[in-house]
């Protein structure tokens, strides 16, 4: 007879390391600058509605602080908390072996007696493997939260996410709008709208893995809770909602914080993580796959709420800000600042104090060092691949690619795929990034000459029209299109929505436009942000650009009044240099420092700032 023995669970356990301390030098205010992004942008107005779619709350007590002296530093070494326990069972366990009393792999093998009487085990008879019934089998065996279904239809493709970004969400609620659904979490509270929030584990699971890789929003959390620098804060927030969102989100909370949040797009929300903030009780509003119109209602269910007055805003895109301009204008007479990262809405934030429309003072964080030159250079130069990757499953090598604009955006993009063997053009308005796209070894080309022959089209200029129908009519058969902008105006979209023009969803953010002579291009997240829509981005890049946030936060809500005018600001270096000198520890990165003669030579304080305000990196 056949015996079976079950073998032990296996259990895995994340190990966190040690966070080395920094000290925080002292925030100065600087001066406004006209925006610069390699690649000039097209007037967007303040009405344009287009938009690029990342614990319970603190009470707000404490009143108004008094103005920071320094950037918050490191006092002691902090790990990072672990994340919970995953257990994994074992597939060979009993339960879940073959109901015939087998191994999964046939029926249990019989005994032979032979006239001698010695037992001997009667060859098994091997059975075909039948597909559909083990299918069947899968599908039967129970789970606590939903399922996955791996019977995915065309239909149900559209709607559900094949990366690792999906949602585990149920198929029996797909078709329910979150709008119709009523939700509470353990609390008992219902002041959020999600897409499940039975989702709420996995995504606690998320942003325990995010932790890991933020090590500066950990430590800052660790080294200012105490003082709770944003005690009576009411952020209103509209960014990304993801796992890395939700971490700056709870470091907020835990500075003394009350937050209210929406998506500024409509693809990159991780339904999981939403739920996971709600279940912690912030009024989260957001979920994967937002129609135009849940969008706004999503954004005024944050600011619109009877007794919550926000005094602060962090917005990415400018759309919050915006509707606040234009539903609400009254509420700006209790902001103190707007915090704005995106190059869109800064983008509308100079055009506001040009018209003499900004009544509130605003923090640029797109064009700090530490925004520019990692999250737009390093983390597009690695997400870049991972969305064209999961989307199409294409092969690189040898394919012709043109890139448009030349900016942090564009070379990030163009040093990935060159390095994968494509073939890589550059279109540019710039001279001088031009120049740089020139000597990196691209070739300056107009759109116009390359577009019949290209496999792939990017944009990342920030601008609109830069692909229009015109070049869409001329693409070759099967080219792909896709954005790294923030804003979704840069491929003419609207103009493939005709009716001789037939679309043909592939996959969860893949569409085929078809023409009437059989031709089709491959348009990715109907042109919106690429990475964030498709695939994810490095979390420790994210770290940089969130911890750079929360010091704007931070300095904006505790400067005295007068120090900063209702006008835009960049933070200063002294600011990025602190944000920086977080990060080194994880590489175990030593800094040398200057002897005093040398600081005199140069002229510099020892501590920093190291550059002048006019150096460029």
């Amino acid at each position: 007879m056949s015996v079976q023995v079950a073998a032990p669970a296996v259990e895995l356990k994340e190990l966190s390391g040690p966070m080395d301390k920094a000290a925080g030098p002292p925030c100065e205010p600087v001066a406004a600058h006209p925006p610069g992004h390699g690649v000039a942008a097209a007037p967007c107005p303040l009405p344009a509605t287009e938009r690029e779619a990342a614990p319970a709350s603190s009470a707000s007590g404490g009143g108004e602080r008094p103005p920071l002296s320094g950037c918050p530093g490191l006092s002691a070494a902090t790990k990072v908390p672990q994340a919970s326990a995953m257990k994994r069972s074992d597939p060979h366990h009993p339960q879940h072996r073959h109901r015939d009393g087998g191994d999964g792999g046939g029926p249990a093998a019989e005994a032979l007696v032979s006239p001698d009487g010695t037992v001997t085990e009667a060859p098994r008879t091997v059975k075909k493997i039948q597909f559909a019934d083990q299918k069947q089998e899968f599908n039967k065996r129970p789970t606590k939260i939903g399922r996955r279904s791996l019977s995915r239809s065309i239909s149900q493709s559209s709607t559900d996410s094949y990366s690792s970004a999906a949602s585990y969400t149920d198929s029996s609620d797909d078709e329910t709008s979150p709008r119709d659904k009523q939700q509470k979490n353990s609390k008992g509270s219902s002041d959020f709208c999600v897409k499940n929030i039975k989702q709420a584990e996995f995504g606690r699971r998320e942003i325990e893995i995010a932790e890991q890789e933020m090590p500066a929003l950990m430590a800052l959390r660790k080294r200012a809770q105490g003082e709770k620098p944003l005690a009576g804060a009411k952020i209103v927030g509209c960014t990304h909602i993801t796992a890395q969102t939700a971490v700056l989100m709870e470091t907020l909370g835990a500075l003394g914080a009350q937050c209210r949040w929406a998506a500024c797009n409509i693809y990159s929300t991780l339904n999981e993580v939403a739920a996971a903030l709600a279940e912690s009780g912030f009024p989260v509003f957001a979920w994967k796959g937002e129609s135009e119109d849940d969008f706004w209602w999503c954004i005024d269910r944050c600011v619109n709420v009877e007794g919550w007055q926000p005094n602060m805003i962090l917005d990415d895109g400018g759309d919050l800000t915006h509707w606040i301009y234009k539903k609400y204008p009254n509420m700006f007479k209790k902001i103190k600042g707007i915090v704005e990262e995106s190059v869109t809405g800064v983008h509308r934030l100079y055009q506001l104090s040009k018209a003499g429309k900004l009544c509130v003072p605003a923090m640029n964080v797109n064009d700090s060092v530490t925004k520019q030159k990692f999250d737009n250079l390093y983390c597009c130069r690695e997400s870049i691949l991972d969305g064209l990757k999961r989307t199409t499953d294409m092969m690189f090598g040898g394919k012709q690619v043109v890139v448009c604009g030349y900016g942090e955006v564009g070379k990030g993009c163009c040093a990935a795929l060159k390095a994968m063997g494509s073939i890589v053009y550059v279109t540019e308005i710039d001279p001088i990034c031009a120049l740089q796209a020139c000597m990196d070894g691209f070739r300056l080309v107009k759109l116009n000459e390359v577009i019949r022959q290209v496999d792939i089209v990017i944009t990342c200029t920030g601008n609109k029209n830069v692909v229009t129908r015109e070049h869409l009519d001329r693409m070759k058969n099967s080219c792909i299109v896709c954005n790294m902008g923030h804003s979704n105006t840069e491929i003419d979209v609207a103009s493939l929505r005709t009716p001789e023009l037939t679309w043909e969803r592939v996959r969860s953010q893949v569409d085929h436009v078809i023409w009437p002579d059989g031709k089709r291009i491959v348009l990715l997240a109907e042109g919106r942000l690429l990475n964030l829509s498709c695939s994810t981005v490095p979390t420790f890049v994210l770290s940089i650009t969130a911890t750079t946030q929360a010091l704007a936060l931070i300095e904006l809500y505790n400067a005295p009044e007068g120090r900063y005018k209702q006008d835009v600001y960049l933070l200063p270096k002294k600011m990025d240099e602190y944000v920086a000198s977080l990060h080194l520890p994880t590489f175990d990165a030593h800094l040398t420092e200057l002897t005093d003669e040398q600081a005199k030579y140069l002229g510099l304080n020892k501590n920093g700032p190291f550059k002048p305000n006019y150096y460029r990196y």
